[in-house]
């Protein structure tokens, strides 16, 4: 028998079960690492992955591997942790059971972090033709969409065909859809401008389309302003107040006040909204627990699931929205990582305390800031008491992401490359591995 498995057997201390293995998942694992409790980590990939980097995968800037890192690597010095690869199918909460893959895991205390998938607001027929930007598949599939596109450009000799393969929209004005923009503005521009012969990718047309007023929404204007001024030096084309109506093969349908129109492109990016992915209405039917329009738990203070004080939902699959410090003014906190990782850390604690007879106050989240990349030398933060923008925000913006990278191997591969594409502004990953787009 496996030792560790053996010692868990024979300890039969209180037994967590994790879904999911992304930055909620991961921190609640580790934090949990030396307590006395026997804790088994499910994931469907084998590796945390490092979602906020995903787009530099995407335009070629970092190779898969430099923003991934195996669970069972991260959390092999945890005595008190297995790692189970399998896709959870069905959670029993009156048994304590979870499935994955037809095997049963039974738990004390389970903890929810499944993450978001893309969202297209009843339109699933438009993941087709414009994929989002979530796994490291859906990366290299859009990294090669896009050096396709240059590609079929170079050989086109119809001037309206090539002028479609050098079109790129990206649907969504949020941080996800600025930073693909931006990356796409600084390829065009600098990155690929010497390596064609017969097209001049300085002229590819790279449209950012948002239905709001405005970037970047959850920022103060003046950095969404900042924010747009950098994208436009960039040479990317944004048009706010503008809605998508039609997404088909080759072609967006938008609409703006009482005009419509069709933008002829052979890219399109999608990143506009999420939903949770899988579980909550499974278990929303069992536990009576209520969901909001995103697919996402409504969860009680400490984040249980309402009547099921032993399971925990956090990250992007949890509603939390219970006080202006914790909840953003009554308005559910935003899926992003930092509050993932707080929510894991905070549940992790919980269950130290809970299993030593003590109480915990409900979670607060502390904001430390939101910071969004437009490109090189161009950022935007906002630290509520400061706000600025330009090469300061980008140099922190830098050294943040580097510090959350979970392994230091990354840590180093990354801050290398980096350094590499900044003196030299080219991209070592721009290799077409899919089929012909």
């Amino acid at each position: 028998m496996n030792p560790i498995h053996h010692q868990i057997e024979r300890q039969k201390t209180h037994r967590v079960v994790i879904v999911g293995g992304g930055f909620g998942g991961l921190y609640a694992a580790r934090k949990l690492g030396k307590e006395p409790v026997a804790l088994t980590l499910i994931d469907r990939r084998n590796f945390h992955l490092f979602q906020p980097l995903l787009y530099q995968v995407a335009t070629g800037g970092l190779s898969p591997g430099d923003i991934a890192s195996p669970l069972r690597a991260v959390l092999k010095r945890q005595k008190n942790t297995r790692v189970i690869k399998g896709t959870v199918t069905d959670i029993d909460p009156t048994q304590q059971i979870v499935y994955a893959d037809g095997e049963a895991f039974p738990y004390d205390t389970l903890i929810l972090a499944t993450g978001a998938r893309h969202h297209y607001f009843g339109n699933e027929q438009w993941e087709a033709h414009a994929p989002g930007l979530k796994t490291v598949e859906d990366a290299l599939q859009i990294r090669q969409r896009i050096f396709e596109a240059f590609e079929r450009a170079e050989r086109e000799t119809d001037p309206e065909k090539r002028r479609a393969l050098m079109t790129f929209v990206v649907i969504g004005g949020g941080p996800t859809g600025v930073e693909l923009a931006g990356a796409l503005g600084e390829l065009a521009r600098f990155t690929l401008k010497d390596d064609f012969r017969r097209v001049n990718t300085r002229e590819a047309q790279i449209i950012l389309l948002e239905g709001a007023d405005r970037l970047l929404l959850t920022y103060p204007p003046g950095l969404s302003d900042k924010a747009r001024q950098a994208l436009e030096r960039l040479g990317v084309r944004v048009r706010t107040h503008t809605l998508v109506t039609a997404v088909e093969e080759g072609v967006v349908r938008v609409k703006s006040g009482e005009k419509v129109w069709e933008i002829p492109a052979h890219t399109i990016l999608w990143a506009a909204g999420v939903k949770t992915a899988g579980l909550s209405e499974s278990l929303a039917e069992k536990t009576a627990a209520r969901l909001d329009n995103a697919g996402r738990i409504f969860v009680e203070p400490d984040l249980s699931v309402p009547g099921f004080p032993n399971i925990f939902v956090i990250g992007d699959l949890a509603n939390y929205a219970h006080s202006p410090r914790g909840g953003q003014g009554g308005k559910p906190l935003p899926g992003i990582a930092p509050v993932a990782m707080q929510q894991g850390r905070y549940v992790a604690r919980l269950i130290y305390r809970r299993l030593r007879g003590k109480k915990m106050k409900p979670f607060r989240y502390f904001d430390k800031g939101n910071l969004a990349v437009i490109g090189r030398n161009a950022a935007v933060a906002d630290f509520g008491f400061v706000r600025f923008s330009g090469w300061p925000a980008w140099l922190l913006w830098v050294f943040v992401h580097i510090a959350y990278l979970i392994e230091y191997d990354n840590r180093l591969l990354v801050l290398v490359q980096w350094a590499a594409n900044y003196f030299t502004r080219k991209r070592g990953a721009r290799l077409i591995t899919g089929e012909d787009g």
